[in-house]
């Protein structure tokens, strides 16, 4: 098996989507210090780019907690 193809399968894999929601939630770190900053700069275009990053960050991570719950659905072994 090609190294490409088994990057692609870790995508799809348990252990991948649990290191996707993890970097998915340092980015939350990230925009919720942004947010800070920006309230304390009184920077109004600075807020609505860390409201609009938190946005992308939850639906991305609904997205990500979907697929997980689908593979446990697909495990035979879960039962």
């Amino acid at each position: 098996m090609s190294t490409l193809k088994k990057a692609k399968g870790f995508k799809k894999s348990k252990l991948g989507l649990y290191i996707s929601i993890g970097t998915t939630l340092f980015g939350a770190v990230s925009t919720i210090k942004q947010a800070r900053n920006a309230q304390g700069e009184h920077d109004r275009l600075m807020l609505a780019d860390a409201v609009i990053s938190a946005a992308a960050i939850a639906t991305g991570l609904a997205l990500l907690v979907r697929e997980l719950r689908s593979l446990a659905d697909d495990d035979v072994l879960a039962d």
